[in-house]
């Protein structure tokens, strides 16, 4: 069944590359006939000495969002679309994830600078946030220095090649779902990818007399599994290819969609390694941070 995608919401923070995500939305918004919410969160200092106070001025508040409101109707060309302009104050991230609900969106879409090193590491990131807590489907357009020229990674709106990571957990079954309804809509290639962890699977510990063999009988596992997920009727109306690969599931994940030239992936934003993802950060986060193309970001229902 097609996922329906009738209201987006789309934050911005109004910064060249942040409108790219814009773009991205209007794009969605036209395909899918759906209405557009395009959000600015002003994030203002707070003092708390006797009780919670904006530093600014409530009139030079209120002039801020004007502001806002004037350069978000100035990215909006397209007097068909039907869509809303809303700027709020408050924290970042928990203000859009209460927009989020408010609208009932079914669809999120933000941009994001792709922090790495010790300054995401001791500051977060807004997207990172939003990863976890929002309770919708989250698309985050990475940054233009990765995808090239602004003008071709959004030169016409569509996706030819979406490449899908499975784990077998439930929320990359999600990912699968929706990987599919898009591959239908867009009449787009999907690339259904596990990733063979070596030191995963109690056989790969082997000597390496034997270890070749018992990956590839892994392999050969796990491509049945994904052929199991297609569904009966998909092949009627897109290409669809499976593949295995071994190594780090976010390393193999960025090699596969770079080889393929994929312009959409797919993530669950969980996954099985709990541990590893509240320490370091979690496939989907690096994934993220490392490849050129939108990710689509599926959280459980």
């Amino acid at each position: 069944m097609k996922i329906q995608v009738k209201r987006i919401l789309c934050a911005t923070d109004l910064s060249d590359f942040s409108n790219s995500a814009v773009i991205q939305a209007i794009g969605m918004a036209k395909e899918f006939g759906s209405t557009l919410f395009i959000c600015h969160v002003i994030d203002l200092p707070l003092v708390t000495m006797h009780g919670a106070a904006f530093v600014y001025p409530e009139d030079q508040i209120e002039e801020m969002k004007t502001g806002a409101m004037d350069q978000i109707r100035g990215l909006v060309k397209d007097s068909t679309l039907n869509w809303e302009a809303v700027v709020e104050t408050g924290p970042v991230s928990s203000t859009l994830c209460r927009l989020a609900a408010e609208k009932q969106a079914d669809l999120a879409i933000v941009s994001t600078h792709g922090r790495t090193g010790l300054k995401r590491l001791f500051l977060g990131s807004v997207t990172e946030r939003l990863l976890r807590t929002i309770a919708c489907p989250l698309l985050v357009v990475t940054p233009p220095e990765k995808a090239g020229r602004v003008e071709k990674q959004f030169k016409g709106f569509g996706f030819k090649q979406i490449m899908v990571g499975c784990d077998f957990s439930a929320d990359s079954g999600r990912a699968v779902e929706y990987g599919f309804s898009l591959a239908q809509e867009f009449e787009a290639v999907i690339h259904l990818v596990h990733v063979v962890e070596p030191f995963v699977y109690r056989d790969a510990m082997l000597p390496d007399s034997v270890k070749t063999e018992a990956l590839t009988e892994v392999a050969t596992g796990c491509r049945q599994r994904l052929e199991d997920l297609v569904p009966a009727d998909a092949h009627n109306w897109c290409k669809v290819e499976i593949a295995c690969e071994a190594g780090k599931p976010f390393q193999a994940l960025k090699k596969y969609a770079g080889i393929h030239q994929v312009d959409l992936i797919v993530l669950g934003v969980r996954g099985h390694s709990l541990v590893e993802t509240m320490l370091l950060g979690s496939t989907t986060d690096r994934v993220i941070r490392g490849v050129a193309c939108p990710v689509l970001s599926v959280c459980p229902p």
